[in-house]
């Protein structure tokens, strides 16, 4: 049986730990209900479309040129504390592979040399703009972004909460099987 999720106060590796140890054992629980099915390729799509149009907006060049030029950067150490084990198995479920450490000293665990490393993401890390952003970037444009970014966190709440209703009915499974 497994124990509950680890608490957002212990280190993300431990996080990360329970969150692969119940994709482990009970990953194909999530992946054999359908509604869980649908919402997982529901968040998919909006992921994808707000990453899409960050791409189309101009949002990740400001943010490419602000890390490796300027040496700034949003995804800075200690945001990977944001990540609950919930989201963190909503990833392993979305067939995300963890780092195994820090790839950047000053950077967040999952933050890769491409970026983000995760699908689903902590609603800070879709949503953030920095002045430099808001300084370079229509204000009509980011309207569009945030519509589209809406849909993504909107998306990841209503399967994040399908989620744990799942694991709460298994874990109830468990205890009378």
């Amino acid at each position: 049986m497994l124990p509950n999720p680890v608490p957002s106060n212990r280190p993300v590796t431990e996080r990360i730990a329970w969150a692969e140890s119940c994709f482990e054992k009970s990953g194909l629980l999530f992946l054999k209900e359908q509604k869980t099915l649908g919402l997982l390729s529901e968040f998919k799509s909006a992921s994808k479309a707000s990453r899409q149009k960050m791409g189309e907006s101009g949002v990740v060049t400001l943010c490419r040129e602000c890390d490796q030029e300027e040496g700034g950067s949003c995804c800075g150490k200690g945001l990977e504390d944001r990540y609950d084990a919930w989201l963190l198995l909503i990833n392993r479920l979305l067939g995300v592979e963890f780092p195994k450490q820090r790839q950047q000293i000053d950077g967040c665990f999952f933050l890769g040399e491409k970026g983000c490393l995760l699908i689903a993401r902590h609603v800070i890390c879709i949503n953030y703009v920095c002045k430099k952003i808001t300084s370079n970037i229509h204000p009509s444009v980011i309207n569009d972004l945030r519509e589209v970014e809406g849909k993504e966190i909107n998306a990841l709440f209503v399967l994040n909460e399908q989620v744990k209703q799942t694991f709460r009915k298994w874990m109830v499974q468990q205890k009378t099987a």
